[in-house]
């Protein structure tokens, strides 16, 4: 629930700096939103190689609908994606 709030959440931000980038706000909040959204590209970026190169070279790589969705909604789809992994084993 709180996951798919999340996801909401980042759509609307997405939308929000988007909409800056066709129609500017006024300057110092327009210069703000420029720097937020190369930030916002660049993490959500650095989240989906980093996910990337935890993954073995076998059958575990992700695909790109989920590095896409990782890149649309961040930690929140990561979060999600935790959950539905099978735990790992333990060691004795």
């Amino acid at each position: 629930m709180l996951i798919n709030i999340g996801r909401l959440l980042m759509l609307c931000i997405w939308a929000f700096l988007a909409f800056n980038l066709i129609h500017p706000f006024p300057k110092p909040i327009k210069y703000f939103l420029d720097v937020a959204i190369v930030f916002m590209f660049f993490m959500h970026g650095l989240q989906v190689m980093l996910l990337k190169a935890t993954q073995g070279k076998e059958k575990d790589t992700i695909g790109v609908w989920l590095q896409t969705r990782i890149f649309l909604f961040g930690v929140f789809e990561l979060l999600a994606w935790q959950k539905k992994q099978p735990p790992l084993p333990t060691k004795k």
